[in-house]
């Protein structure tokens, strides 16, 4: 029995150790490939981030324009708009499953909530194509409903189960002895969500919004799909844009590799990727502080 520890053991170390190695290759392969910007065509940080002027050269010479400030704009405009939508519904439907319901949702409501992870998101691109790019043309009278708003609404549906989900995990596992507490000093039910379980779920809960964040960042088909795909900042939330990732998927394939284009792009993935790295630091920030305060 202990040697069939010991060799599991390994094999749980082994994979563990793999990741780690995993993660900080692609990090490396990334900061290699995205890195040429700056060394090889020799353009600045400060250019890269902040200048609206985008016209790369598709060749070895260079001397094309990378400001990427327009795609960055699109990426936190339409995120942030998510998640400004799906926020209360997610927070809302979290309590219901924690506290309002726990014995029906269980069984119904959050497998119904967790099938919209498995949607993919192609599927949400085109539903939103098709249905909701019209129904925004109509309602506000636009020539066209590509807008970030329609990217900003795709995107909430599609944080949505992961807030929610998480959430629901954070206020089911605070005491009970907090609410029964609440109750004998005579709190109504709504006293005790707002005054006790909300707030000692907060790390919980905002560990499940920077997720949803993350992976708002990281999508690309399902806005590329709704958001317009217009080389200017948006005007307003009826505005269409862009964004990183739907530059990335949809140049990357036609960039000479190695050209300007393609490094410009890579670099794109880079901050994207360290994006996700600040969220992953956020989001053991926000951990350790929860445990702390338990």
């Amino acid at each position: 029995m202990a040697r069939k520890d010991s060799i599991w053991r390994g094999i749980v170390t082994a994979c563990g150790l793999f990741l780690i190695v995993l993660t900080f290759a692609i990090g490396a392969f990334l900061f290699y490939k995205g890195s040429g910007t700056f060394t090889t065509y020799h353009h600045s940080v400060w250019e890269f981030l902040f200048s609206p002027q985008w016209n790369p050269a598709d060749d070895f010479t260079g001397g094309g324009q990378i400001g990427a400030a327009i795609f960055i704009v699109g990426s936190i405009c339409v995120c942030f708009l998510a998640l400004l939508i799906a926020t209360p519904f997610s927070l809302a439907a979290a309590i219901f499953m924690s506290v309002i319901s726990p014995k029906v949702s269980e069984k119904i409501f959050r497998p119904a909530v967790e099938i919209f992870v498995g949607i993919p998101s192609v599927v949400y691109g085109w539903v939103g194509t098709t249905v909701l790019v019209p129904f925004l043309e109509q309602l506000f009278h636009l020539s066209y409903g590509y807008s970030v708003l329609a990217g900003g609404i795709v995107l909430a549906v599609m944080i949505f189960p992961t807030i929610a989900s998480v959430s629901a995990d954070a206020i089911a596992g605070v005491p009970a002895g907090y609410q029964e507490a609440a109750y004998g000093l005579g709190s109504t039910r709504w006293q005790v969500i707002r005054r006790i379980l909300l707030p000692a779920a907060k790390p919980g809960i905002l560990t499940g919004i920077i997720l949803g964040l993350s992976r708002a960042f990281g999508e690309a088909l399902a806005v590329a799909m709704v958001i317009g795909k217009m080389k200017a900042f948006p005007a307003g939330i009826l505005s269409p844009t862009n964004n990183l990732t739907a530059l990335i998927a949809s140049d990357m394939g036609g960039a000479t590799e190695g050209g300007e284009y393609s490094t410009a792009l890579w670099t794109m993935a880079l901050l994207l990727l360290l994006i996700s790295y600040l969220f992953i630091f956020l989001i053991r920030k926000v951990t350790a502080k929860g445990e702390k305060i338990k």
